[in-house]
């Protein structure tokens, strides 16, 4: 999701021009108890395979990669993190928020 888009000039015939980009600045991460994340079940668009998805998460990208680290770890399972978000294989809803509980987040449990 991170698109660098051009600033100032669209085209130029200068071999030699150099574009500038705008970086959008990263999030700072909040603290676990300032956080609202989202644990879910998901199937859609997976080939019938169930998933645990968590949203949700505001800050930096190596933290999100570090809370998904500590989350498949903890339940033993595979999983990844895209898009802003931790998705863990299988239904594994109460582990992971038993795990985002004990570490001190605060969450909503959604998805039946």
């Amino acid at each position: 999701m991170n698109k660098k888009r051009p600033v100032g000039v669209v085209y130029s015939t200068d071999p030699n021009f150099q574009y500038q980009y705008e970086e959008e600045p990263e999030a700072e991460t909040l603290e676990p108890s300032h956080q609202d994340l989202r644990v879910l079940r998901d199937a859609k668009g997976r080939g019938g395979k169930t998933v645990t998805l968590i949203r949700g998460f505001v800050g930096t990208a190596a933290d999100l990669e570090a809370l998904g680290k500590l989350l498949k770890n903890r339940c033993g399972i595979g999983g990844s993190v895209k898009d802003g978000e931790i998705i863990l294989q299988g239904d594994v809803r109460d582990k992971a928020c038993d795990i985002l509980t004990k570490e001190g987040y605060r969450f909503k449990r959604a998805g039946g």
